[in-house]
């Protein structure tokens, strides 16, 4: 028998305002200096035909592959990204740590001793006007390397500064900044050889005493970790991370004792381990049949309410940033560029509304599984379109749906994004089987998410097909009338409804 549920047009209880810029994306400092990044999936692999071969061992180099640096004039992707609205942009990544900054030209690309790479002039100006085009804030983390220091001196800003100083004469500033890039797994971190949590605390904080002398402007957020409670509590084993990335250190170790005090807490968020990793990680690999059940949908909001404590402690009053967020650590699972990860995806941006204010950056804009757009071509993945709608549809105000999260019903009711009165709905239906009936009570505007198979690269809205044009034009994105009274949500479906 359907579930019936109501969905009211008006009258609903406020829970709190969001921040517009909810729905934010990182583009990895690898990506714009060009370097390794994780290996694509084979067309068999994304479509469940073929398994990822197993690793032999945590030698991750047969995983990965050379990309060059991203074309971020391209008109396609700035286009696309364009849609989306005001942004925040996030440069950062493990290879950020390891980075050397080269505006003047003097190594000539030749990369320095005890870094990775060379970031050049021109490949900073090709972010900066990517961001100024598309109307984006910049979130960066800076270096922090054996090529920068030992791990027995202090840090210095020698290198920041060349960064910031570059970036704000130019007209694009930084407008907040993370110390390094998930520093509770320091033996992958890139940070110098030894380096420990006490050198952590000692680092983060000159950094943000430096940026709060020489750009008090600039929002210093941290402490930038992952996996943090994403154990039994958020329905995962992670046992085995201590023997998979070394020692951890834990939130607490990175923050206590610190003396410079953070604008904004930020943490990062994975479901599991991805097909890549899952023979050395098997207890935190997610089958695909799993994807849609109500234990998979609840990690977002277990790991965000786990982390919420640290925030209230570390962060009072501020914002919690999910600054790296998709559906597997390790480039994503190989259905992560489907139709199958929207409802994780679009499930993550409700839930997290409902318990807390900040920004979540999906990674990435256009790398790996899990990018918005296809790294080779910036072709449109579902991911995309779904967040394009939350984006055009969904206003700040966040209401209670007084529907409890349920298999077939997660409901989400925000204020209209138009600035009209009423509400907007998210409706997901993740049932495999079942319909969900709601009854509208008033006339309504529907926009229904569906594929013609789950792990399908092309989704629809309302029956048409979302690619683009043969000119790069946008596809139908209107909705449907429909007059106030019942209406069904089909199995496999994500709706919005607009009332």
């Amino acid at each position: 028998m359907a579930k019936h549920f109501n969905l009211k047009a008006n009258g609903l209880d406020v829970i709190r305002s969001v921040n517009p810029k909810l729905m934010s994306y990182n583009v990895e400092m690898t990506e714009v200096t060009g370097g390794t990044f994780w290996k694509a999936y084979t067309k068999a692999q994304v479509e469940g035909k073929e398994d990822f071969p197993p690793l032999k061992s945590m030698d991750l180099s047969g995983i990965m592959q050379v990309y060059p640096p991203i074309n971020l004039y391209n008109e396609r992707v700035r286009k696309l990204a364009k849609e989306f609205g005001p942004v925040w942009v996030r440069v950062s990544g493990t290879w950020a740590t390891k980075t050397y900054y080269d505006l003047d030209g003097h190594t000539n690309g030749k990369v320095p001793e005890d870094y990775q790479s060379v970031l050049t002039k021109d490949q900073w100006i090709n972010l900066l006007e990517f961001v100024k085009a598309v109307g984006a804030k910049l979130l960066i983390s800076v270096n922090n390397c054996e090529g920068l220091h030992k791990a027995n001196e202090p840090w210095h800003p020698g290198q920041a500064e060349q960064l910031f100083r570059f970036s704000k004469e130019y007209g694009v500033p930084v407008e907040a900044a993370e110390f390094m890039n998930e520093p509770n797994m320091l033996a992958f971190s890139g940070a110098p050889v030894g380096y420990t949590a006490e050198h952590y605390r000692r680092d983060q904080d000159l950094f943000f005493k430096w940026l709060h002398e020489n750009y008090p402007e600039v929002l210093r957020v941290g402490p930038c970790t992952v996996a943090a409670e994403m154990g039994p509590e958020a329905g995962m084993d992670t046992s085995g991370l201590g023997g998979m990335f070394g020692d951890n250190v834990s939130t607490e170790g990175l923050m206590e004792p610190t003396s410079e005090p953070i604008d904004v807490y930020s943490y990062h968020y994975y479901n599991g381990i991805s097909d890549r990793l899952m023979s050395v990680m098997p207890q935190m690999h997610w089958s695909p049949d799993s994807t849609l059940s109500e234990k998979y949908l609840a990690v977002a909001g277990k790991c965000a309410a786990g982390n919420r404590k640290y925030r209230d402690k570390y962060c009072p009053g501020g914002e919690m940033w999910v600054t790296e967020s998709g559906d597997a650590g390790g480039g994503g699972d190989s259905w992560a560029s489907t139709y199958m990860d929207v409802f994780r995806t679009l499930n993550e941006l409700g839930d997290f509304a409902t318990i807390t204010d900040g920004v979540i950056f999906h990674n990435t804009l256009a790398s790996s599984a899990y990018g918005f757009l296809d790294h080779h071509d910036f072709s449109p993945r579902p991911n995309y379109w779904a967040v394009l709608l939350w984006s055009k549809l969904m206003g700040t105000t966040v209401y209670n749906s007084g529907i409890e999260l349920q298999e077939g019903a997660h409901i989400y009711a925000h204020s209209r994004k138009d600035g009209k009165k009423g509400i907007a709905y998210l409706a997901i239906n993740n049932s495999h089987t079942e319909s969900t009936k709601v009854t509208l009570e008033k006339d309504a505007e529907v926009y229904e998410l569906h594929a013609d198979f789950i792990r399908s690269e092309v989704m629809k809205l309302n029956g048409r097909e979302l690619v683009l044009g043969e000119h790069d034009e946008l596809p139908d994105l209107s909705a449907r009338k429909v007059e106030a009274g019942e209406l069904e949500l089909k199995p496999e479906t994500c709706t919005f409804i607009i009332m």
